[in-house]
């Protein structure tokens, strides 16, 4: 398998063609790639009852992974930007109008980064396009445990508001409306959807914040981030703070306050201060 340096070249020559909107060339480049990728994984990556092998973009990912699912094994990076080679593989395969193929591509992506809310939010538009939607809802649903971007979050709310809504459930539309509002994700899809709900018995502002958590709690939804996510992206704020890399830190501090409040964050920070101290002493 080529050196990590090269395969990021070469991922980045195949982003430079999707976006010139040479889909096929991209397409050609990247087939070639994942299966010398695949080729490597199965010789040397080989996944076992004790052993997984993940290919996480990040440090967050791989903490926010154990804490989330409680996964026992032990987990070894691959060393290579597998996730973002199969999920350039399916947007490709999207351009080029094979959608099987684009499901594939996406369902590896999410294999090799659990966390990847994007990747499993366009595999559910994929599902939905071809018509199985308990899969669609399914990979919607479990944006809500994973997201660490307020506008994932926002796309997986905005995804049970359109459920609700096609199947006769306005007023859970209208609680899921009003919760992906709160997030202020700025997105164009969610301002058109509550521009057409203005008026209509989905309107979010029929609802009290109250009623419409009573709603979604009824419907088996959680109304707003797991806190989780949230503790996860301070922790290696807090990290990266102490290890003089301000930017990231900030970054990831403010994803978290995107995500549960400014609040919110700031007391889960002083709480993670506290323990960090305890420990110290």
């Amino acid at each position: 398998m080529n050196a990590p340096t090269t395969l990021e070249e070469e991922l980045l020559r195949a982003e430079g063609l999707l976006v010139q909107g040479e889909a096929e060339a991209a397409h050609t480049l990247l087939v070639r790639m994942a299966e010398d990728a695949e080729g490597y994984v199965d010789a040397n990556c080989v996944t076992t009852d004790e052993l997984q092998w993940f290919s996480f973009p990040s440090l967050f990912e791989r903490l926010a992974y154990r804490r989330v699912e409680e996964d026992p094994r032990e987990l070894r990076d691959v060393g290579e930007p597998l996730e973002r080679l199969y999920g350039d593989l399916g947007l490709a395969e999207v351009h080029l109008g094979d959608y099987e193929a684009a499901m594939r591509a996406l369902t590896q992506a999410v294999r090799w980064n659990p966390m990847g809310c994007e990747h499993r939010l366009n595999l559910a538009d994929l599902h939905r396009v071809a018509g199985n939607m308990q899969e669609y809802l399914a990979l919607t649903y479990s944006v809500f445990e994973r997201a660490s971007d307020v506008q994932h979050l926002c796309r997986a709310f905005l995804n049970f508001a359109n459920w609700f809504a096609e199947t006769d459930k306005p007023q859970a539309a209208a609680a899921a409306l009003r919760v992906a509002r709160r997030l202020d994700a700025q997105d164009g899809s969610l301002t058109a959807a509550l521009e057409q709900a203005q008026g209509t018995d989905r309107d979010p502002d029929a609802l009290s914040d109250a009623e419409a958590r009573k709603l979604l709690s009824e419907e088996g939804l959680p109304d707003g981030a797991n806190a989780e996510i949230a503790i996860c992206l301070l922790m290696c704020a807090t990290d990266a703070a102490d290890a003089g890399q301000r930017g990231l830190a900030t970054q990831l501090t403010l994803r978290a306050r995107d995500l549960v409040g400014e609040d919110a964050a700031m007391t889960l920070l002083q709480l993670i201060r506290v323990d960090n101290t305890a420990d110290e002493v």
